[in-house]
């Protein structure tokens, strides 16, 4: 993953825990820095249809861009 899609993934990882979803990694960390360790550690990908998709947890993680 190049670091624009690193970039862009956070970006809407961390808008859907601004809307209250439950983050996928542990720590008391701002909303920004959770997205970036969930990308990070694999925790949300992309998908070909343009939203991002958790990979480990209860259930998918949704986006639209």
């Amino acid at each position: 993953m190049g670091s624009f899609e690193f970039v862009v993934l956070a970006k809407l990882r961390a808008s859907q825990l601004v809307r209250g979803c439950a983050p996928r990694v542990g720590g008391q960390h701002s909303t920004a820095v959770i997205a970036q360790l969930e990308v990070a550690a694999g925790k949300v990908t992309a998908i070909a249809d343009g939203t991002v998709q958790g990979v480990a947890g209860p259930g998918p993680v949704h986006l639209r861009r």
